[in-house]
C-alpha cells in the first residue's frame, strides 16, 4: 500500500510544532497487531529561531528518518506513524509489535550519526491514543491542511491568490429547519445561495450551496472556512469545502 502523508503546524504546550504524519494508517484504528508506541527523540543542532528545523540541518534528518525506517523494516519491528519538531527537537513516532527490539532498532539506525544525542522510549497503547490525539488533525487543521493543498494547486497553475473571485461553498445539514436558520445567517454575511440540494438515496442529507467574491490566499482562506464551519457547528452542518477559478493577472 503507497503511504500518504500530510504536514501541518499547531501550537503546542506553547511552542509552534510542525506536525508530519501518516494518513495511510487512520482507517481501521486501533491497528491490535500494534500495540506499542515507540519515539526516537533527536536535540537539533542548528535549530530555527522558532525551534524548527532550519535548511541547513533538514538533509541530516531526513537521512536520519530514512535509516529509522530501514532498520525498522529490517527487524520488522512496525510501522513508521509520524513526526513531530517543536522546542528544538524532533521526535519520531512508530507502532510496534513489540518492543523488546526497539532499542536495537534505534541503536543501528543511529549509529550513523554520532554527531547527535537523542532519547528512545516505548510503552503499551492498544488505543493508538499518541497517534489519535498528537498526530492526527482536529477537523479544523485538516480543513486548513486541504485549504493550503488547493491554494498551492492554484500557485502551481500560476495564480497568484491576490484577485478575488466568486468561491463557492457546500454544507450539510439533517434537517431542512437546520438549512433554513442557517442559509440566513450565512447571507447576513453577504454570501449569495447558489442551490439548495434535497436528500437522495445516495446522500441522505439537505445540502446548501452558496458563494461571496473573496481573496483565496492562504490566510484568507482559513480565516474564512473556520468562520463558516464555526456557524455551520451552531446548526449541526458539515462543511464540505469550497472550490474556485483560476485567475492568472
Amino acid at each position: 500500500m503507497q503511504e500518504y502523508w500530510e504536514v501541518y503546524m499547531k501550537p503546542l504546550e506553547g511552542h509552534p510544532a510542525m506536525v508530519s504524519f501518516n494518513v495511510s494508517v487512520s482507517e481501521g484504528l486501533p491497528d491490535m497487531a500494534l500495540g506499542y508506541v515507540g519515539f526516537v527523540k533527536v536535540p537539533l543542532l542548528h535549530p530555527t529561531k522558532e525551534g524548527l528545523v532550519s535548511a541547513e540541518e533538514e538533509g541530516d534528518i531526513g537521512f536520519m528518518e530514512d535509516s529509522l525506517e530501514m532498520e525498522s523494516l529490517r527487524y520488522r519491528i512496525g510501522t513508521y506513524v509520524g513526526r513531530i519538531v517543536t522546542k528544538s527537537e524532533v521526535n519520531f513516532i512508530y507502532y510496534l509489535k513489540y518492543e523488546f527490539e526497539w532499542k536495537d532498532t534505534v541503536n543501528a539506525a543511529m549509529k550513523k550519526f554520532s554527531n547527535y544525542t537523542f532519547e528512545m522510549g516505548s510503552r503499551a497503547d492498544l488505543e493508538w491514543e499518541v497517534y489519535q490525539k498528537l498526530l492526527y488533525p482536529t477537523s479544523s487543521q485538516w480543513q486548513i491542511i486541504q485549504n493550503h493543498n488547493s491554494c498551492d494547486a492554484l500557485v502551481k497553475a500560476g495564480d497568484t491568490l491576490k484577485i478575488g473571485r466568486a468561491i463557492e461553498h457546500k454544507i450539510y445539514f439533517e434537517s431542512r429547519e437546520e438549512r433554513d436558520s442557517f442559509r440566513k445567517v450565512i447571507e447576513e454575511d453577504g454570501f449569495s445561495i447558489q442551490k439548495e440540494i434535497e436528500p437522495t438515496e445516495e446522500i441522505a442529507l439537505y445540502a446548501l450551496q452558496f458563494y461571496r467574491v473573496d481573496i483565496p490566499f492562504y490566510y484568507n482562506i482559513d480565516e474564512l472556512t473556520l468562520e463558516i464551519i464555526a456557524k455551520g457547528d451552531l446548526h449541526n452542518g458539515q462543511y464540505d469545502g469550497w472550490e474556485t477559478s483560476l485567475v492568472k493577472e
